[in-house]
C-alpha cells in the first residue's frame, strides 16, 4: 500500500454543475485494484470471469457489488487482526434488504482495518498533484475501449501516476464509500476511474458514476484503503 499525503481536492458534478472542495488527511491506498487471486484466497469464491479451480492471477476482481466490497474489507481486517471499519446490518441476504437497511452501514473512522476510499480520497490520489483531466497520456496509463481489445487486463500493466498508484484510470471502475446523491438516487454509491470498455472521455480524474450497492457489474472492482492512525 502507498501512503497518500494530505491535501485538498475540488470535486465537481457534471449533472448538477456543482463543485466542492474537501480537505483530505493522509491515508494508505493499495497500489493497484484488488486482484481476483487475493479475493478468492480469502473468500473461497471466484469473482467475475474466473472458474472453479482458477484464481485469476493478477486480473482485477470484478463483478463485485458494493456490499461484496465492504464485506471483503471487514473479512481481511479480521484475518489480519485489525479492527473492521464497517458495522453492517445483521441481514445477511442483501438481495432482500430494503433501502433503509442498506443505508444503515456505519463506518468507524478510528478503525485501523481495511475500507473503501472516500471519493475525495480517490480523486486526490488519482490526481497525485497533477491538475489536468489525467495524470498522463491515456494510452500510457489506462486500459480503455481504444486499447483494451474490449477485455480486462492484469493490474499494473500501464504506467503509474506520480505517487506510484496503478490503474487509477481504466481497467475497472472502483467503488467508493460515498452516496452519489441521496436526494435523487437514494442509496446509490459512487464509482470512480473508468473501465476497459469506456470511451476516453469517461477515463478522467473528475468523472463520477453511480450504481446500486447490490449490483454486480463486469467492469467494477475495488481498491483497498486504510486510515493512518496517530
Amino acid at each position: 500500500m502507498i501512503t497518500v499525503p494530505s491535501g485538498h481536492v475540488t470535486l465537481s458534478d457534471r449533472r448538477t454543475e456543482r463543485t466542492w472542495t474537501v480537505e483530505v488527511a493522509a491515508y494508505r491506498l493499495a497500489a493497484y485494484p484488488l486482484t481476483q487471486a487475493a479475493y478468492a484466497q480469502l473468500t473461497g469464491t471466484h469473482p467475475g470471469s474466473t472458474q472453479a479451480g482458477q484464481d485469476g492471477g493478477r486480473l482485477p476482481a470484478h463483478s463485485l457489488s458494493w456490499w461484496d466490497a465492504v464485506r471483503y474489507c471487514n473479512a481481511l481486517s479480521r484475518q489480519e487482526g485489525l479492527t473492521p471499519a464497517y458495522q453492517l446490518p445483521r441481514t445477511t441476504d442483501m438481495a432482500d434488504a430494503g433501502d433503509a437497511e442498506e443505508a444503515d452501514v456505519a463506518w468507524d473512522r478510528d478503525a485501523d482495518g481495511y475500507r473503501l476510499p472516500t471519493e475525495a480520497e480517490w480523486e486526490h490520489a488519482c490526481r497525485a498533484g497533477t491538475t489536468g483531466p489525467r495524470y498522463g497520456p491515456l494510452d500510457d496509463i489506462a486500459w480503455h475501449r481504444g486499447n483494451s481489445r474490449e477485455r480486462i487486463h492484469e493490474v499494473a500493466g500501464r504506467r503509474p501516476n506520480p505517487w506510484g498508484l496503478y490503474d487509477m484510470l481504466g481497467n475497472v471502475w472502483e467503488w467508493c464509500w460515498d452516496f452519489y446523491d441521496p436526494a435523487v438516487y437514494g442509496t446509490y454509491r459512487v464509482l470512480r476511474g473508468g473501465g476497459w470498455f469506456d470511451e476516453h472521455w469517461s477515463c478522467r480524474a473528475s468523472v463520477r458514476r453511480r450504481s446500486h450497492p447490490t449490483l454486480q457489474i463486469e467492469d467494477v472492482g475495488l481498491r483497498l484503503a486504510r486510515t493512518l492512525r496517530p
